[in-house]
């Protein structure tokens, strides 16, 4: 895509508060990022060659949404925590290993996506976070589920496809988590602590492609208070 047309894309979102520039090979941010006035509340910077978030995007303070999915960026700036009015981030598909803790300060999240990444550790740092609904961190290189995750709020967490060995029995106290995904991982059936199919709220816990079969998650103490939970949900739905 031409100047021109990234510039009509950057005219367009001074009247919307929309600037949506995917799927244009982009390599370097336009310059006209950092003279942009602070009206941004959708930025879509998606399925580009970014190799970084630059620091520009600080400037925009009253960001709601920034979806920087499918690039190669490998460092999520620290700045980031200056957006605190944030309520959804997706950088699935880059290449994180790391996600700073001045994430904490964008308290209104609802949203985090980060799939496909590099991240080897479980970001503690959004287990406070009140208003957080879906943390995806599915396709990473996480190998533990630390005691911290106690204090997430979300009703979903998505953990397959990762390394994940341990599981902190922890997670049955997070108070709105209803469906814990961790297909894919390394954990044995030791792992699957009976306070989480007794005493926690999920009812959709999917644990297929780990070092155990079904009939020994079957066999777990607590199975069958989880199955009662599970049935009561698809009885809703239905």
């Amino acid at each position: 895509m031409g100047n021109k047309q990234v510039k009509q894309h950057f005219e367009t979102a001074k009247k919307t508060g929309v600037l949506k520039i995917s799927l244009l090979r982009l390599d370097e941010f336009p310059s006209a990022l950092k003279t942009f006035p602070n009206v941004l509340k959708t930025l879509d910077i998606s399925e580009n060659r970014f190799t970084v978030l630059p620091e520009d995007v600080a400037r925009f303070t009253i960001l709601k949404h920034l979806n920087a999915s499918g690039n190669k960026i490998a460092i999520m700036p620290e700045c980031i925590g200056v957006l605190v009015k944030l309520e959804t981030l997706n950088m699935m598909n880059n290449l994180l290993t790391t996600v700073p803790r001045s994430l904490a300060s964008c308290v209104h999240l609802k949203q985090v996506i980060l799939s496909n990444n590099q991240i080897s550790s479980f970001p503690i740092m959004l287990c406070e976070m009140k208003h957080l609904d879906l943390l995806d961190l599915s396709r990473n290189k996480i190998t533990e589920v630390p005691p911290e995750v106690r204090s997430l709020q979300v009703t979903e967490l998505n953990l397959n496809q990762n390394q994940i060995t341990v599981l902190a029995e922890e997670i049955a106290d997070c108070v709105k988590l209803r469906t814990l995904r961790l297909e894919e991982n390394c954990l044995q059936i030791s792992a699957i602590h009976p306070r989480i199919l007794i005493e926690s709220k999920v009812c959709n816990l999917c644990v297929e492609g780990n070092l155990f079969n079904s009939k020994q998650f079957n066999e777990l103490q607590g199975y069958d208070a989880y199955m009662e939970r599970y049935t009561a949900v698809r009885k809703k739905i239905s």
